[in-house]
């Protein structure tokens, strides 16, 4: 994962390709390092139909302003790095593409980008993962068994697989967890994320430890705290079905593995 923050030392001129269409981009700027605080900047940036919206912040930071920060890694939505709130919605700005933004007629249009909620912001747009990652961690997301290890790999059958197939591609990038109101007004509550990846383990029939998250799960802070919003499932960009997920949990919790 990359944290991008450091300005070149000279800024390049801008460059404006051929076939482009000149749209706002408003960014919620952070800082610390000044008195300037929490604050609104734009920018005029030359946008391709084919460019995801990564391409624009990276234009924004190579060109214009060098000491805009925002995580990115992969650029390929696996990595789950560059989260954010563009135009009010969760979205990884890897896999967001301009021509689903821009309007026909090449009308001009505003885009915003903020930081994804519920978490400190550390500058600009890149937030403190670890009230996150504590709740990630506090599910136990991993495989717990008993007796010897054994000498060749634990069989599956493929319907045991299926069972829990959907909770594997969770990428640990926040979106769901961020979009969840209850979330953003008790940032204890375990949230979407986390409940995911206990699912993915609760119901894998290799797992022995489905006991101990699901008493972890029923706690205060746990599955009962969600609401059914489904602004989560709305959010996820791997496509997870994060409320249904969420309710076979309780649906554990209420009668049986």
């Amino acid at each position: 994962m990359t944290a991008v923050a450091e300005a070149p030392s000279s800024q390049k001129p801008a460059p404006v390709p051929d076939g482009s269409v000149m749209i706002t981009v408003k960014v919620a700027r952070f800082t610390t390092e000044n008195d300037k605080g929490a604050y609104w900047d734009s920018f005029q940036v030359p946008v391709l139909p084919t460019d995801r919206f990564l391409n624009v912040l990276i234009y924004i930071k190579s060109y214009l302003d060098g000491t805009l920060t925002f995580r990115r890694s992969c650029a390929h939505g696996v990595c789950g790095s560059d989260a954010m709130r563009i135009n009010g919605v969760n979205r990884l700005a890897c896999k967001l593409l301009m021509k689903d933004m821009l309007p026909a007629g090449g009308k001009a249009i505003t885009v915003t980008v903020e930081p994804i909620r519920g978490l400190p912001v550390e500058k600009d747009l890149v937030v403190n993962m670890e009230p996150f990652f504590d709740a990630f961690r506090a599910v136990k997301p991993y495989l717990i068994t008993s007796g010897n290890e054994p000498t060749r790999e634990r069989i599956q059958s493929q319907a045991d697989r299926a069972r829990f197939d959907d909770t594997t591609k969770c990428i640990l990038c926040a979106c769901c967890t961020t979009s969840c109101p209850v979330y953003w007004h008790d940032g204890s509550y375990f949230g979407p994320a986390a409940i995911v990846n206990a699912h993915r383990f609760i119901f894998d029939s290799r797992d022995e430890g489905a006991r101990d998250r699901l008493d972890i799960l029923n706690d205060v802070e746990g599955v009962w705290r969600c609401r059914t919003t489904f602004n989560c499932t709305d959010a996820c960009p791997r496509g997870i079905e994060v409320t249904k997920a969420i309710q076979e949990v309780k649906r554990a919790l209420l009668f049986t593995r």
